[in-house]
């Protein structure tokens, strides 16, 4: 007599397994995509409103700024030098109605116009600027608020007196002097080398990690 468990209806489901091999490949639909491409890219956020705080940072380089011109003025005597760091740093208060280096110092006063507005257009640009700037680089961001600190700084001294106040003063005894220069300049320079640093080996960077 047949046993009843040899039956084909009691008998267990076959499972089939597909062998072949996983495809290099993610599909929707009818295309295909690179599971490569799937991988999602850093977006570049700008400032926005977080320029704000770049601002502050620039507030800080005027305050300063203007803070050491005022001593400067109220402590010091025009062209007497004061030593601080013998024979390398002098407290010495000079004018300068020019551009740095006392460029166009000796116009007829036109330049007092000239490098006021080009001081204007210049931190209404780096104002804009701010706020567009990605928001990873903070390099680039810090380089161009010092900047903006110090062209502000300037453009005051140039609108209220007619020349820049000037009051430090770096030299070799009586061999070499570099140009007297203030807070407003230094902020000025480390901007431009901050950005100049973040623009050669940075913003490359920045680049690559977005393609």
């Amino acid at each position: 007599m047949p046993n009843s468990t040899d039956s084909p209806e009691n008998k267990p489901p076959q499972v089939k397994v597909d062998h072949s091999p996983t495809p290099a490949h993610a599909t929707t639909g009818s295309s295909t995509t690179p599971r490569s491409r799937l991988t999602k890219t850093p977006k570049m956020i700008a400032n926005g409103s977080r320029a704000f705080m770049w601002y502050l940072l620039s507030l800080a380089v005027l305050i300063i700024d203007q803070w050491t011109k005022w001593l400067a003025e109220t402590n010091l005597t025009f062209h007497e030098p004061v030593p601080v760091i013998e024979p390398f740093l002098n407290w010495t208060l000079a004018y300068n109605y020019g551009a740095a280096f006392s460029f166009l110092a000796d116009a007829g006063g036109w330049q007092k116009w000239f490098f006021a507005g080009l001081a204007l257009v210049m931190s209404l640009f780096l104002i804009g600027y701010l706020i567009k700037a990605p928001r990873q680089s903070k390099l680039l961001s810090t380089g161009l608020a010092m900047v903006l600190g110090g062209a502000v700084g300037n453009l005051i001294d140039r609108l209220l007196h007619g020349h820049v106040i000037d009051f430090i003063h770096v030299h070799n005894a009586d061999v070499w002097h570099y140009p007297i220069f203030n807070i407003a300049d230094m902020g000025i320079s480390i901007g431009v080398a901050l950005i100049v640093i973040d623009m050669l080996f940075l913003e490359k960077k920045r680049e690559v990690s977005r393609t």
